[in-house]
Order: structure tokens, then C-alpha cells, then sequence
């Protein structure tokens, strides 16, 4: 009586514990307030060869600003990763200027044809606040995207399709490029799968403990 109990008890502990963990696969997990994040809505090109700034806006061209806005994006918070290069071989120096409703936000200066590779500079004074100041290897797509947002540079079809030179921008056609778009839908799933994980893990110790008791009470 007392084992045929004891089979009970653990049959109902088994079925509690998949109930469990069909409950976590099918409910959607709890929502997450976002931090408030603030992304530029347009960016000011200036430079070498340059007679005005130009200044291209996410509403109006949303395909160019995200092209630009990519090459300079990640320099707000990566530690410098390059060593102070000799002024000589770096080339002509572009300035991108992200800005929040038409207000400075972040600068940087991108130089396309530096020499071993694109580099990019941060300063220290930001408008947002002070920086680290520090040097970056660039974008190998720099020099094109800087080309067709409207600096006179040659063009690089292999890099990026497209584009004028000369102080103009070209207006480019096609679905805004957003690469980070879907990271919160990643973490969401990461985070689905540990609560799974772990619920399967609870099933498997329950069962085991069961059966080494039952073993236990046969000894």
C-alpha cells in the first residue's frame, strides 16, 4: 500500500512538473520596460572638397541615412582599438555630425583613404557630453558610403553600388537597413529557452529521485 502510494505521488509530482514546462513554452514571456534610447534622426556631412555641409535626414532619405549612420553608429561606445596614426598618412578627414531634431548630438571624423585602412576618431567633447577620445579601424565600406552621401571621392562599385560625388547626395531607393532591428526578438528567445531548460531539468531530478526512492524501499 504504502509503495503503490508512494507511485502515486510520484507520477503526480512528473505530471505537475510537464504541465510546468508546457506552461512556459506556451506563455509569452513577461514584458521588459526598454531603456530610453535616443537615435539621431539625421546626419550632417562636411569635408575636403565639400563647398557646404550636407545634411541628410532619416524621413526624406531613409536608405542613405542608415548607410551613413552605420559607418559611425557603433563609435559611441567601443573602446578605442587603434593606435594615434601619423597625420601624414591619413589622408583628407570627413566629419559626420548625428543630430536629435535637428540639435548636434554626436561628431566624428571618418578618413576613407587613410593609409592600411579606413580610421575614424572620436573626440572627447561631445555635444551629447565628454568622451573618451580615441582612434578606430573603419568601415571598409566607408569611402562609398561617404561617396554617395556626397563627398568627392572615387567610387568603389565593388564595395557599395551607386552614388554621386561632388557635395550631392543620391537619393537610394529600397527598404531601410537596420541591422540590430531584431536583437530584442533574440534575447527574447534566449531567454525562453533557459526557463525551458530549466524546467526540463526539474522534471528529470524529480523522476530520478522518485525512482531512487523506490529503489531504496525495495533494499
Amino acid at each position: 500500500m504504502v509503495r503503490g502510494t508512494i507511485t502515486r505521488l510520484v507520477t503526480a509530482l512528473g505530471t505537475a512538473a510537464v504541465a510546468v514546462v508546457l506552461a512556459i513554452g506556451i506563455m509569452p514571456p513577461a514584458a521588459h520596460a526598454a531603456p530610453k534610447v535616443v537615435k539621431p534622426n539625421a546626419a550632417q556631412l562636411t569635408g575636403k572638397g565639400m563647398s557646404k555641409p550636407v545634411v541628410i535626414r532619416q524621413e526624406t532619405d531613409p536608405k542613405l541615412f542608415q548607410m551613413l549612420y552605420a559607418e559611425v553608429d557603433w563609435l559611441a561606445s567601443e573602446t578605442p582599438q587603434a593606435s594615434v596614426p601619423k597625420a601624414t598618412s591619413l589622408g583628407p578627414k570627413y566629419t559626420v555630425t548625428l543630430m536629435v531634431k535637428d540639435a548636434p548630438h554626436q561628431v566624428y571624423d571618418l578618413y576613407p583613404l587613410a593609409a592600411g585602412g579606413p580610421r575614424a576618431f572620436r573626440p572627447a567633447k561631445q555635444p551629447s557630453g565628454k568622451k573618451t577620445a580615441g582612434w578606430f579601424y573603419g568601415r571598409l565600406s566607408m569611402s562609398e558610403s561617404l561617396r554617395i552621401s556626397g563627398a568627392p571621392l572615387k567610387a568603389k562599385p565593388d564595395v557599395v553600388n551607386g552614388g554621386i560625388g561632388g557635395g550631392v547626395g543620391q537619393d537610394l531607393d529600397g527598404e531601410e537597413y537596420n541591422p540590430v532591428e531584431s536583437m530584442g526578438e533574440v534575447f527574447t528567445e534566449v531567454r525562453r529557452l533557459f526557463l525551458l531548460n530549466g524546467a526540463v531539468l526539474v522534471v528529470i531530478l524529480v523522476g530520478l529521485a522518485g525512482m531512487a526512492y523506490l529503489i531504496r524501499r525495495r533494499v
